[in-house]
């Protein structure tokens, strides 16, 4: 299988997740099954059967997560010399040539994208057509309402 791409900042918080789930959530789901169990008959015992479903959807995400970090290319775009272009885990500022609006995005792996918090996932069209561009370069992006054009404003790489 191949690496996905990672930045830091997104391998963290699956790690905190993944901590948080098998030393505060499992335990928790333990000790729900064995309370419920202690009710008696499982088969009408609705607290043993929310609580196997919790315990079955915390392990499907725990196996999620590693099986995430196990294939995952962490990149630290901060320790990168990318010549002023915008590659994987930048933060790039950009104005609709238009519409004169600014707006500013981190291009981040797939699983760490979320456009109300200004990361875009690296795969998507806006990324794709950012990435090996400059400062100052004007990029056209395919949207559905049509064809919009960008001029980059900045780039970090923090």
């Amino acid at each position: 299988m191949s690496k996905v791409p990672l930045t830091v900042k997104g391998a963290e918080k699956l790690k905190a997740e993944l901590e948080e789930l098998k030393t505060v959530v499992r335990p928790r789901i333990i000790n729900a099954i064995s309370e419920a169990r202690a009710h008696g008959d499982l088969k009408e015992n609705a607290e043993y059967h929310a609580a196997k479903e919790q315990q079955s959807f915390a392990e499907g995400r725990i196996g999620e997560i590693e099986g995430k970090l196990a294939n995952a290319q962490i990149i630290d775009v901060t320790k990168i010399d990318a010549g002023g272009k915008v590659i994987f885990g930048a933060t790039v500022e950009i104005e609709d040539l238009d519409s004169e609006k600014r707006v500013t995005y981190q291009i981040v792996g797939e699983d760490e994208a979320d456009i109300k918090e200004g990361r875009i996932s690296i795969g998507s069209p806006f990324a794709r057509a950012l990435i090996g561009k400059e400062v100052e370069d004007v990029v056209t992006v395919k949207a559905p309402a049509g064809d919009v054009d960008y001029e980059i404003i900045d780039i970090k790489y923090i």
